[in-house]
């Protein structure tokens, strides 16, 4: 037995998927202690938007490393502080019009849904939160509330109350959320006016299922319109995977509040952040808490990703240059197997390929068999995800896919 298995809790899963130690990492390849290596298309669960140890983020953080640079105030003023917060001004913020003020509310994505979701209480002073069918926003027990996988809700061991699921876009057949609009105008209708309803622009855990621009358009006029509050949980799809910096740019919607985690860090280290519209910053002091919710070093590789990716659009546009190639290439594995009730969606370099339960499953061991790390998604893990890093070279996106093409060839082949 090895001290994996001897002394880790069971609880771990993407070990159980790839059972092998690994040891080095740089940019889209993870290799084990034997240096044998893997293209990367999980990517931190969407974390490392940037690639492994960036040479460029990784600088920055030896420099200030090197320098002695603070590592932990909490929520006190530090200098990486300050150029994080002057440098989403200066390059996201301020250019797409958002006035939002940020709060740092821990170091993982659930703590700004908690926080989100604790705010929209406060500020309103109502309590209903409204979420969507097949949504996930975090593990804890707050964010449990508003997760769809019935799966993750029993493990919140107690009855998940405050909430109401309804249906996300395309899931009862509708181009607008038209059962959501129907329960908050009826008087009878049972659902008590929320203080907020939390969307995911893409689906990610929950199978990479996309809203469309007019359905979130809708949603947004309708959350305005019963004076409800808008949260955009961004974790996953923010940060540039959808193409523009956040997922919503392209509908035009400006939410209330937004969730930012993982990519934010930059290297893929800890960080959140809740984006807030200034009229809701109304806690006290204090109100909302949390040690780490100052990781520096985080805040210098953010920083960091921000100038040298977002001054101009060069890696927006390559993403979605590099979204159609996926589309495209996961567009001829479904036309190659008329039948077989294949299927693919996705925006920008977030996509998915729909294979059905099981068989999602066989297609990620049989890529990993051949060099290629990719997870499953859905609530019957029934498509196969692509979240290949942002700086994915055009060879290795090649590469990637070709070993996905003849991963799926060879799963349908055995079931046939």
């Amino acid at each position: 037995m090895n001290i994996f298995e001897q002394r880790e809790s069971g609880v771990r899963s993407y070990s159980r998927r790839w059972p092998v130690v690994f040891s080095r990492a740089t940019g889209s390849r993870l290799y084990d202690e034997d240096g044998r290596g893997w293209l990367d298309f999980f990517a931190g669960a969407g974390s490392l938007n940037y690639g492994h140890n960036n040479p460029v983020l990784k600088r920055a953080l030896l420099d200030y490393i090197e320098h002695d640079g603070v590592t932990q105030a909490l929520d006190m003023f530090t200098s990486a502080r300050r150029e994080l917060l002057e440098t989403l001004h200066e390059l996201v913020l301020r250019p797409r019009g958002l006035d939002h003020k940020v709060l740092f509310p821990g170091p993982g994505g659930a703590n700004a849904v908690e926080a989100a979701m604790k705010l929209a209480r406060t500020v309103t002073g109502r309590t209903e939160i409204v979420h969507f069918t097949n949504s996930f926003h975090g593990a804890t027990l707050g964010a449990l509330t508003v997760t769809g996988n019935p799966l993750h809700r029993r493990s919140a061991g107690l009855p998940l109350t405050g909430t109401t699921a309804v249906p996300f876009d395309g899931y009862d057949g509708h181009p607008r959320p038209e059962h959501l609009a129907r329960m908050l105008a009826g008087p009878a209708s049972g659902l008590d006016r929320p203080a907020a309803v939390v969307v995911e622009t893409v689906q990610a855990e929950g199978g990479v299922n996309v809203a469309s621009a007019e359905w979130l358009r809708a949603l947004a006029e309708l959350c305005r319109e019963h004076g409800v509050l808008l949260i955009v949980d961004d974790i996953q799809a923010g940060c540039g995977r959808t193409g523009a910096f956040f997922s919503f740019e392209d509908a035009g919607v400006v939410p209330d509040l937004v969730c930012l985690s993982k990519s934010i860090g930059g290297y893929g280290l800890p960080l959140t952040l809740l984006l807030l519209r200034p009229e809701l910053d109304v806690w006290r002091p204090g109100a909302h808490s949390g040690t780490f919710r100052g990781v520096n070093p985080a805040f210098v590789t953010a920083t960091e990703a921000l100038r040298v990716y977002w001054r101009d659009d060069v890696l927006e546009k390559s993403t979605r240059a590099k979204g159609e190639w996926v589309a495209h290439a996961l567009g001829a594995i479904v036309a190659a197997h008329p039948g077989a009730g294949l299927a693919t969606r996705g925006r920008g370099l977030i996509h998915g390929l729909v294979l059905g339960a099981g068989l999602a499953d066989a297609v990620s061991d049989e890529a990993s068999a051949r060099g290629l790390l990719v997870e499953t998604a859905g609530p019957y893990d029934e498509v196969v995800k692509l979240l290949p890093p942002l700086t994915v070279t055009d060879a290795e996106l090649a590469e990637g896919l070709g070993i996905l093409e003849e991963s799926v060839r060879v799963v349908l082949g055995r079931a046939d």
